[in-house]
């Protein structure tokens, strides 16, 4: 299981470092255009904040692992980000974006599997 949720840590991590990133290095009109239409309802800074918490979100899902520093900070990144989702979740569907939800709510599932391991019975 300790395997499995190594797997899952780095994969959340390259997805929400790599969205993160987008989200910090693109134009809110541009990330707009390129499908991600619930930017409208954020500001420029608001939508920079959520890429910064996800990319230092998805740090937090391996670093601490990989370096053995603080390693507590694994379940509590996956927690923050498993929070993050439940937002995304909330403003997808409060949009009527049922398709966009979906994703949202599978990297919820996942953030939420790797914060029960870590805290639970497979603690780093």
């Amino acid at each position: 299981m300790n395997t499995v949720l190594w797997v899952v840590s780095a994969i959340l991590a390259l997805a929400f470092i790599g969205a993160g990133a987008m989200k910090i290095g693109r134009p809110k009109e541009e990330l707009a255009k390129s499908g991600l239409a619930w930017t409208e309802d954020f500001s420029a800074n608001q939508v920079k904040a959520i890429g910064a918490v996800e990319a230092l979100g998805g740090l937090g899902l391996v670093l601490p692992g990989v370096t053995g520093i603080a390693p507590i900070l694994v379940p509590i990144a996956a927690t923050g980000l498993a929070i993050t989702m439940v937002g995304a979740v909330i403003t997808h569907v409060r949009r009527n974006e049922i398709p966009g939800a979906i994703p949202a709510l599978v990297l919820l599932l996942l953030t939420a599997f790797v914060a029960w391991g870590r805290f639970g019975p497979y603690p780093l």
